[in-house]
């Protein structure tokens, strides 16, 4: 007879089907046990998720790459505006399509220059290569959004939310899990790594940029990215509360490679969640959802193509939010959910509203647009308070009672008060209209385009 061992290998690997997934062989004579995993996204599942003082499921939903006035800014109600302000004056935002040709600048050294001491009207004088700074005077055209809008109708937009440094997609999403980028008392992590993927699995080599508490930029200056401050999975964890990162394959596709939080902290990448809380194909979300087994805390990562970010010659990213958003609206989780949907940074597009002051460790930087979703959330309800990605932090907190990161989810302001009314009946969802269905995104082939590395 012959044996074979059985084992779980220790990195995932793409099925035919295109679905990662951990793999135990069982074969006859192999003694007993059964394939792993059991569940339809290809994943072992989760303990059931537990249900917190107001909500069982907080889902983040990350686009990327967009100001509110780009994407809001004839909003009724919204703070947003038509005009721009240039360094000698002023010009109309031009109405334009969501598929932009370039992708504009996004690092601190650029936000210094838009922002331009918060006077706002530096944006002119950031050449993208031949083209004019003036470029970035655009609105995207509301019809080409339309999901956006829809649900910005019908729930809660906020028009004063501000990404937490000037900086660009690495710092932001690990705002994003985190709260902040401190690696000491004296200096945060800014802008990208010099090598990608952006994280543990950087080439030998990489290092990282800070800034200091007054904003003492060091280009290149910084560690490996591989690192050990504490994120929200820390205090998730200590609480049996479960948790699920969906986004593109870490050495596979653009997205995997740039916007996995989670692939720079040592803690998770090389540890026994990299596989099974950190999980790709990034459309498993999906199928947890179909399955009714969707984690307490997720963020969905988009693939490139769908991530509204400028230069990915794709209009889908509206779908791709719309069809995650039908998906729970019309499963079992959705009277217990609140959906957050936000965009990780300015993108290098113009806003008129100047961040709060003090400036510290870059931050605040520019507005960015955020929805929220919940059979609770106030119906068309714009709020104009200020809030910063430590606020979404608060939310999931909040909800579970979890002790402070002590980051900006500190002295951030919470928004359960603003966003929600749980006196009234939940609310019924009501599908959101896409151009793209969900069977488009569930056959869609990764982008694997390396194309910008901001």
């Amino acid at each position: 007879m012959i044996t074979i061992k059985c084992e779980v290998l220790k990195r995932p690997f793409r099925s035919l089907l295109g679905v990662s997934f951990l793999l135990c062989a069982v074969l006859s004579g192999c003694g007993g046990g059964s394939v792993l995993p059991s569940n339809s996204s290809g994943l072992p599942p989760l303990p059931p998720a537990k249900k917190g003082r107001y909500f069982t499921h907080v889902v983040i939903i990350v686009q990327e790459n967009r100001t509110f006035d780009n994407l809001f800014a004839t909003f009724p109600g919204a703070d947003g505006t038509k005009v721009g302000k240039t360094h000698d004056g002023s010009r109309p935002l031009q109405k334009s399509d969501l598929e932009s040709r370039i992708s504009p600048h996004n690092g601190y050294p650029y936000w210094l220059q838009d922002y331009n001491g918060g006077r706002m009207n530096g944006f002119d004088r950031v050449p993208i290569g031949k083209t004019p700074g003036t470029y970035v005077y655009q609105y995207v055209d509301p019809a080409q959004i339309r999901p956006y809008w829809t649900l910005a109708k019908q729930y809660v937009l906020s028009d004063h939310l501000f990404q937490t440094q000037g900086s660009g997609s690495f710092t932001a999403h690990q705002d994003l899990v985190a709260g902040g980028t401190a690696i000491d008392s004296t200096q945060s992590l800014i802008d990208f790594p010099n090598g990608r993927p952006w994280g543990c699995d950087a080439p030998g080599g990489t290092v990282t940029s800070l800034i200091t508490a007054n904003n003492q930029y060091q280009a290149n200056a910084g560690p490996f990215p591989c690192l050990d401050y504490r994120t929200l999975r820390d205090t998730l964890d200590a609480k049996g509360i479960t948790w699920r990162y969906y986004a593109p394959e870490v050495g596979y596709s653009f997205g995997g490679n740039l916007w996995n939080a989670f692939d720079a902290i040592r803690a998770v990448r090389q540890g026994p969640e990299w596989g099974r809380n950190v999980t790709w194909p990034e459309t498993l979300a999906l199928r947890d959802i179909a399955d009714d087994t969707l984690p307490g805390v997720s963020w969905v990562i988009p693939d490139y193509q769908n991530s509204d970010h400028s230069g990915d010659n794709s209009d889908t990213g509206p779908s791709w939010v719309a069809q995650v958003v039908d998906a729970i609206g019309q499963s079992p989780a959705w009277k217990s959910t609140a959906i957050v949907i936000v965009w990780d940074d300015w993108g290098g597009w113009y806003d008129h509203v100047a961040p709060p002051k003090p400036q510290r460790y870059g931050g605040l930087g520019f507005r960015i647009p955020m929805i929220v979703v919940s059979p609770y959330a106030k119906r068309g309800y714009v709020s104009h308070n200020v809030y910063e990605f430590g606020s979404i932090l608060r939310l999931v907190e909040d909800n579970w009672r979890l002790p402070r990161l002590g980051t900006t989810d500190a002295s951030a302001h919470g928004f359960i008060k603003d966003f929600f009314d749980f006196t009234q009946r939940p609310r019924a969802f009501s599908l959101i209209t896409a151009k793209y269905s969900k069977e488009y995104f569930e056959h869609q082939r990764p982008s694997n385009k390396p194309v910008d590395t901001e």
